[in-house]
Formats: structure tokens, C-alpha cells, sequence
């Protein structure tokens, strides 16, 4: 049964660009935007944190958190990103979208204030308290992913698909960008009030009492945009294909739909019964590893080797920066000074580097496709990545091209595989296992970002050039497989869901080697 001929399913994948659709980008974006504020604020604070718990007279040296809380810190939120995408996607797909999407928020805005709030008179029961939240909260965080994506994906038309996903998920660049501006802003007022001494001068008065009250007001933070964002969610409808091909009710599908996007639609009770008969195959079917097998492993492995290279990046800067020269040494400034250097540098690095290359992606994927803005990115960070390992210590005299080089990777990995691999799985995958296919790539992700930070992050710790130079070249290689791997997946610019995932019936490309299919494609929408 041809798609055309569901006439809901058309209605859908031609309806004009709507006020709805920016709403619904909003809605789902300001997820995002509180998902990338509470994973990346943590980077902002850990040196912090390190002082104001970890600070052993005998070293004479700032306090510093060990490298295995360190990592713990910084990654327990990633593992329970991992767990969270795996339940919520699946649950997405057996209850519905719109059932588990408030629930999300509900967590987040639970575990960012628990997060500030860790209690205990003891380094050991605040970082424990501190991490109980932040597995929750990234627990939370997990869910928006497979949810907002797929929302988006089934309530969007079939030409801006691309560029409606990618805006969703370009919100996580405004929200880096605040996790920088917020603690620069915020230490920077305590600075006016509670400046101490440099840590050379005095040991104990450079880490400042009241910076206790400051990490904390930056974590609890996060639940703000979430709290905003609630009444919202809730207001949504299930998505129409949901309800039509998933629960089989057309009539309220179509009531759904036509009430938001201002368009008639019928409901085609009797063709939707139909579809649904011929797409009832399972995950673990062999009509799925047949259609889709290539691409839940293309999607799975691209975004698992991107994520390593992505949060290694990301949360190595705060020890990259002082190796380069680009903040102070840590015994020449205090304990908000630093703070406050630190995230000022994450902040133009984000906003100079990492925020354009999500805006180049929505405004170029509908142009020149997924396929090779992801092929593109990949081969664009390796090559940055390979420069700055290989030429580490004479770019250590030249800090300015070091900032360039170094921002480039942001740029391309966002205007590339950090956006791509977020929108693919969201459009190649069946309805009814849509959401569950999106989870198990984004954990693949979280997998590969659990790597970089308990792995590739150990190796800038101690602000060693040799070990920096290293984990550039690793992070290089990875790159380049996540180029290879991206051959697995399909073009989907300018298809219906339905005709991308072979739901309608028709023969879709199921072959690794169909990229000259697609670039037919390419040419008759284009």
C-alpha cells in the first residue's frame, strides 16, 4: 500500500510551515537546552569542587578532585543518560510520546535542585550525594533524546524535516553556551564581593567559603528552563502517526492533527488498519535486520565514535586551557578566579566555535543532505585533531592558532556528525520502532561519550603534553572510522518517514552500497 494513497500520512508530509511547528521546535529545543546546561555546567565547577574538598596542606598545591571522583563526577550523569534513552525510548514506543515526555522534565527539575543541594559535612557524602542526583538527572536527560526527536520527525513535513530536527537539537549549543555564561556571570559577582588571595599567597584564604554557595546556584539552575517548559509538553498532543499507525485510531489522529497544524485531514480508518497489518515486524525480527539492520548499526557506531571525540573535547577543555596558557596556572589564582577564567574561555569557545556549526546544519541540511554534512565533519574534525596532536608543542607558542584549530573541531563536529547522528535515527527507523532505534543510537552515543570521559579525559588530567598530543591522535582515529561507518546509513532529504523506512510498501535501499540511489534522489528533489 503506497503512502499516497493514506492520505493522512500526505496531509502531514505536505502541510505548509506552520506557527505549530516553530512552537513544537520550541517546546522540544528548550529540552535540549536544559539537557546540554546540566551535562556541561558540571566542567565549569569540578576544579571547584576539587578545592573546596580535596585540598591537602602537605602538597602545597590547590585542592584537586582524584582522578577516579573526578571522573565519576563528570560521567555518572552520562551513564544515566545511557540507562534513561533505553527506557524511555522503548516505553516511547509501547505507551506513547506524549505519556513519558513530562515525566522527563519532572526528574530533571527533581535532581538539578538535589544536584545543588548535595548535603553532608564531608567530601565523601557531598560528591556521593552529588552523584546519587546527577545519575538521575542524566536518567532524565536520556529520555528528551529519543522522544524530542521522534515528536519532531512525525510532526514535521517531509521537506523541512531535517532542519526542524536539527533546530531542536541545536538548542544543546545554547544551552552549552549558558553553562559558561551562567558560571562566568555568577562567579564573577561573588568575585565583587568575596574575592580571596591568589593560592600562592594564601593556601587556605584562595578558595573563598562562599564559593560553596556558588557551584550550587549553577546546578540548581538547570531546573529552571525545565520548570518553564512543563505546562507545555503537557499541552501537546500524541503525534498523529502515533495514534493512527500505533494505536490504530485515525478518527482521533486526524481530530489531533488538524486542531495544531489548521489542516484537513482525513482519517482513513479502514487504509490505516491495513497498514498497520503489514508493518507489525519486531525489533528483533529478520524483516527488520533484513530492511534496517545496516542502519541501526550505521547509526549506532557513527554517533558512539563521535561522542567519544565530542565530550572528550567538551570536558577536557577546563585542563587543556591552563596547559595552553589560555587561563592561569592554578596556584596563581584563586578558587572563583579560576572558576571564572575557566568557563569565560568555554564560553568563546562555545559561542565562537560550537554554537555557528548547529546553525550551519539546519540552514545546509536540506541543501546538501545528512549524508555528507556528517561525511564531511568527520573527515574536517580529523584532520583539526591530527594537527593539533602532531604539532601540540609548537602550537603551545602559538595560542592563537591553537583557539582557531581547536574551535574548528567544534564547528565541524556540529555542522556535521554531533547534528547528523541526532536526526537519522529519527527518520530511517518504522513507527512503531522509531523511538526505541533513536535510544539505541543516542546510548550507543553515550556509550562512546562514557569512553571519553572515564578513558580519553584521563589523559589530560594532568595537563601533560605528551598525553594531550596522544589523545588528539586517538581522538583523530576515531574520527575517521565514524567517516567509514557513515557509509551504513541511507540519504532520507525530501522522503515521507513512510517511503524512507519501507513502511508504504515500496522497495527501499537496503544495500551499504546504495549511495547512487540516493544521489538520484538527491538530484530529483533538488
Amino acid at each position: 500500500m503506497a503512502s499516497d494513497n493514506l492520505a493522512m500520512l500526505n496531509a502531514l508530509d505536505t502541510a505548509r510551515i506552520q506557527w505549530y511547528h516553530f512552537k513544537a521546535i520550541v517546546i522540544a529545543g528548550m529540552g535540549f537546552f536544559t539537557d546540554a546546561y546540566d551535562l556541561f555546567c558540571i566542567s565549569t565547577i569540578s576544579k571547584l569542587l576539587g578545592r573546596l574538598y580535596y585540598y591537602n596542606p602537605s602538597t602545597s598545591k590547590p585542592g584537586k578532585l582524584p582522578h577516579n571522583v573526578n571522573n565519576f563526577v563528570v560521567g555518572v550523569a552520562l551513564v544515566g543518560t545511557l540507562t534513561g534513552q533505553l527506557v524511555f525510548g522503548w516505553l516511547g514506543d509501547k505507551l506513547g510520546r506524549k505519556k513519558v515526555y513530562g515525566i522527563t522534565l519532572i526528574l530533571m527539575v527533581i535532581c538539578a535542585i538535589g544536584s545543588g543541594l548535595s548535603f553532608g559535612s564531608t567530601a565523601q557524602s557531598v560528591i556521593t550525594t552529588l552523584c546519587f542526583f546527577r545519575f538521575w538527572l542524566g536518567f532524565g536527560i536520556g529520555g528528551d533524546y529519543p522522544l524530542s526527536a521522534t515528536i519532531m520527525s512525525e510532526y514535521a513535513n517531509k521537506k523541512t524535516r531535517g532542519a526542524f530536527i536539527a533546530a531542536v537539537f541545536a538548542m544543546q549549543g545554547v544551552g552549552i553556551i549558558f553553562a559558561g555564561l551562567v558560571t562566568m556571570t555568577l562567579s564573577k559577582l561573588f568575585l565583587l564581593n568575596y574575592k580571596g588571595p591568589i593560592f600562592n599567597d594564601e593556601h587556605v584564604l584562595s578558595t573563598e567559603p562562599e564559593a560553596d554557595f556558588m557551584w550550587r546556584i549553577v546546578l540548581m539552575l538547570g531546573a529552571l528552563p525545565a520548570i518553564l517548559t512543563y505546562y507545555w509538553r503537557m499541552k501537546m498532543p500524541e503525534t498523529g502517526r502515533y495514534t493512527a499507525l500505533i494505536q490504530g485510531n485515525a478518527k482521533q489522529a486526524a481530530l489531533d492533527m488538524g486542531m495544531v497544524l489548521d489542516v484537513e485531514i482525513q482519517a482513513d480508518q479502514d487504509k490505516v488498519a491495513e497498514f498497520r497489518a503489514s508493518n507489525s515486524y519486531g525489533l528483533l525480527s529478520n524483516q527488520f535486520f533484513r530492511k534496517h539492520g545496516h542502519h541501526l548499526i550505521g547509526t549506532m557506531s557513527t554517533w558512539f565514535l563521535l561522542d567519544i571525540a565530542f565530550y572528550s573535547q567538551n570536558l577536557a577543555q577546563k585542563d587543556i586551557f591552563p596547559a595552553m596558557g589560555l587561563t592561569d596556572k592554578d596556584v596563581n589564582v584563586s578558587a572563583l578566579t579560576e572558576a571564572f577564567q575557566t568557563s569565560k574561555a568555554m564560553f568563546i569557545i562555545a559561542l565562537l566555535g560550537t554554537f555557528p556549526g548547529y546553525w550551519f546544519t539546519v540552514y545546509f541540511i536540506e541543501k546538501i543532505g545528512r549524508f555528507y554534512i556528517q561525511l564531511v565533519g568527520f573527515f574536517m574534525m580529523s584532520v583539526f585533531m591530527l594537527i593539533m596532536g602532531l604539532k601540540y608543542d609548537d602550537l603551545k607558542e602559538n595560542k592563537f592558532y591553537f583557539a582557531v584549530l581547536y574551535g574548528l573541531t567544534f564547528f565541524f563536529a556540529n555542522f556535521g556528525p554531533n547534528s547528523t547522528t541526532f536526526v537519522l535515527p529519527a527518520e530511517l527507523f518504522p513507527t512503531r520502532l522509531r523511538s526505541t532505534c533513536h535510544a539505541l543510537s543516542a546510548a550507543s552515543g553515550k556509550a562512546g561519550a562514557m569512553v571519553g570521559t572515564f578513558g580519553v579525559q584521563s589523559y589530560t588530567l594532568d595537563g601533560s603534553s605528551k598525553k594531550i598530543r596522544n589523545a588528539m591522535i586517538f581522538l583523530a582515529f576515531t574520527n575517521m572510522i565514524g567517516f567509514c561507518c557513515t557509509f551504513l546509513v541511507s540519504e532520507t532529504k525530501g522522503r515521507s518517514l513512510e517511503e524512507i523506512s519501507g513502511e508504504d510498501g515500496s522497495e527501499q535501499e537496503t544495500q551499504k552500497g546504495s549511495r547512487a540511489s540516493g544521489a538520484n534522489q538527491e538530484a530529483s528533489w533538488g
